[in-house]
C-alpha cells in the first residue's frame, strides 16, 4: 500500500445539523396561559411540517428533551443539501417559539461510511490493470467502485432519524499531534485498527444504532457521532469499551457529550407546560 494513496474512500450521503438551545423559561412562564397555548400549537404545526417530506415518509427532524446544564431542547435535522438544512434553520426561525429559544451550540456535518476495507482492494485492482496512480483510468476505476458501493448502502447513507428513546451525540479527532499521529500511520495498519474498531461496535448492533458524520472542514471536529438506543446506560457500556481499543485508546480526542430523551413533536405542549 506505500504506493497508493494514504486516504481511504469515502461514501456520503445525507447533511446533518444539530442544534442545541437553551429554553427562557422565566420568559415563557410570563406570557399568559392563552398565548402559551397559542404559540405552542403554531410551533407544534411548523415542527410537523419538517418532521417528514410526506406524512408517510421518513423522519427528518426529531426534537429532544436534552438532560444537564448544557440546554434544554436538541433538534436533529436530516436533509439532502446543505441549502435544505439552511431552509430548516431559517423555516425555525420564523416561529414565534424561536424567540424564547438561545442557540447554544449546533453541528454540521455529512453521513459517512469509511471504506478502509474496500479502498485497498479498489487500489490494488486499479494497479494490477496497470492504471497510474491518480491518472483519468485510475479515477474512472475509483469513481465506478464508488457508485456501485452508494447503491448498495443507499440506506445507510440516507437514513430516517431512528425512532429510539434516547440520543447521545459527541464530536471527536484522530490526533495529530508530534508523539501519536493518526494521519502518519500507515494505510494497512489504520485499516486493520478500524477493522476491530468496528467490530466492537457491531457487537452492539442489536440495541445501539450508530451513524457517523463526517464533519472536515464543516465544524470545529473531524467526526459526528450519533447513538440512538432505548437505554441510555448502553451508551456508556459501548464507549467505555471501546476505549480500550487502540484507535480510541492511543489516536482519539472526544468532545462534549450531548444526551438527549424523544420527545414527539405532538407533546411539545406538554414539555412547555413541565410535563414528558
Amino acid at each position: 500500500m506505500a504506493d497508493f494513496p494514504p486516504v481511504p474512500l469515502t461514501l456520503d450521503g445525507s447533511c446533518l445539523l444539530h442544534q442545541f438551545f437553551r429554553f427562557d423559561w422565566k420568559a415563557w412562564k410570563a406570557r399568559t396561559a392563552a398565548d402559551r397555548e397559542h404559540i405552542a400549537t403554531a410551533a407544534m404545526a411548523a415542527l410537523k411540517d419538517l418532521e417528514r417530506a410526506q406524512a408517510d415518509g421518513p423522519v427528518q427532524t426529531a426534537v429532544y428533551s436534552q438532560l444537564g446544564h448544557k440546554g434544554d431542547l436538541i433538534f436533529v435535522h436530516f436533509r439532502e443539501s446543505m441549502e435544505a438544512l439552511n431552509q430548516v434553520e431559517l423555516d425555525l426561525a420564523q416561529t414565534e417559539l424561536y424567540d424564547f429559544m438561545e442557540l447554544r451550540h449546533s453541528y454540521v456535518s455529512v453521513v459517512e461510511l469509511g471504506l478502509y476495507e474496500s479502498s485497498r482492494k479498489t487500489y490494488e485492482a486499479a494497479s494490477a490493470k496497470g492504471f497510474e496512480m491518480h491518472s483519468a483510468e485510475w479515477n474512472a476505476e475509483v469513481e465506478t467502485s464508488l457508485k456501485r458501493g452508494a447503491e448498495a448502502m443507499k440506506p445507510r447513507l440516507f437514513p430516517a432519524v431512528p425512532e429510539a428513546r434516547y440520543l447521545c451525540f459527541y464530536p471527536m479527532d484522530r490526533k495529530r499531534g508530534e508523539d501519536k499521529n493518526w494521519y502518519t500511520v500507515p494505510f494497512a495498519e489504520r485499516q486493520s485498527m478500524m477493522h476491530e474498531h468496528g467490530m466492537i461496535g457491531r457487537r452492539y448492533g442489536d440495541v445501539v444504532k450508530q451513524i457517523i458524520s463526517g464533519s472536515i472542514g464543516m465544524d470545529d471536529w473531524e467526526w459526528g457521532v450519533d447513538l440512538f438506543a432505548e437505554d441510555p446506560v448502553v451508551f456508556k457500556k459501548l464507549i467505555y469499551e471501546m476505549r480500550f481499543d487502540e484507535v480510541s485508546a492511543v489516536y482519539a480526542l472526544f468532545g462534549q457529550f450531548f444526551l438527549g430523551l424523544r420527545l414527539p413533536v405532538e407533546k411539545l405542549g406538554g414539555w412547555l407546560e413541565g410535563k414528558l
